[in-house]
């Protein structure tokens, strides 16, 4: 699993600290002495697959360089409920004014690694893939889809910029399929793949006369995406997507199609319970 470097999180968690404190945190600075010391524990407060753990403690010590954390924990673990994550050890003020930022991060990225293992373990036993989409929160996509990847999940393009793919306005834009493929391949260079949306078998043929190299298969009822998966067997990498959920991605997996992309993993993941407790003064 790739890990996130601090160049690519620090600055999401610059601007969620920035929001969140503002000229300063009035109740945490009137109410805790300025060098009270203390410990307090991460701790999960449901079962789930925790993901965005040292994301999470670096907002601590971004509020405060002198806090230190241990990890109990690692991402893409399966944790229970009541099980610590971490030991955050530093001052009483960083921490309650990190805290928010922290557990916000933590939480969301737990959570959508939770619901990405969910459908994961849905199509085990099948060559399927579970892979994300660009629905993504605004300013958070390279935290949600690394959470993705901690759920057992896989990711798609990360942007417009990595893959083409071919949607039913491109096609209506630019002619048809045949047209909107030659123009694609035309201004691409020859490392970028071409993927084609489709929304019937006349279209999947079409798709794969012109060589896409993926081929979605969108909204289609079981029985029409299973003829589409037989029709592009190996020629092509297919893709199906719309109308996927926990109870009916098994029997999409079941088809035989290489890729499964859900929108869900990101755009609709509850947040997993997980609290900061403070154990005391040091």
């Amino acid at each position: 699993m790739q890990h996130l470097l601090p160049l690519q999180y620090e600055p999401i968690l610059e601007r969620a600290l920035a929001e969140d404190i503002g000229s300063g945190d009035i109740t945490a600075n009137a109410c805790v002495p300025a060098g009270h010391q203390t410990r307090a524990t991460v701790l999960a407060k449901a079962g789930g697959v925790l993901a965005g753990l040292a994301v999470s403690c670096r907002a601590f010590s971004m509020v405060d360089n002198g806090v230190v954390w241990e990890p109990h924990a690692t991402d893409g673990d399966a944790i229970t409920d009541r099980q610590p994550l971490a030991t955050i050890t530093g001052s009483a003020r960083a921490l309650l004014t990190a805290e928010r930022v922290a557990l916000n991060v933590l939480q969301r990225m737990s959570g959508t690694a939770t619901m990405t293992a969910r459908f994961v373990e849905q199509v085990a036993g099948t060559r399927a893939r579970i892979v994300d989409t660009r629905k993504t929160t605004p300013g958070l996509r390279i935290l949600e889809k690394y959470a993705v990847r901690c759920g057992g999940g896989f990711n798609h393009r990360f942007g417009l910029y990595d893959c083409v793919l071919i949607k039913d306005n491109h096609i209506a834009a630019g002619g048809g399929i045949k047209e909107t493929v030659a123009r694609a391949r035309e201004a691409t260079g020859h490392t970028l793949k071409i993927e084609v949306e489709c929304k019937s078998l006349v279209e999947v043929r079409e798709a794969l006369e012109v060589g896409a190299d993926i081929i979605l298969l969108d909204n289609m009822p079981l029985e029409m995406l299973a003829e589409g998966v037989a029709l592009i067997g190996d020629r092509a990498t297919s893709e199906a997507s719309g109308g996927v959920n926990l109870s009916t991605v098994g029997a999409i997996a079941r088809t035989g199609v290489h890729l499964i992309s859900v929108g869900a993993l990101t755009h609709s993941a509850p947040a997993l319970d997980i609290s900061l407790e403070f154990d005391g003064s040091l």
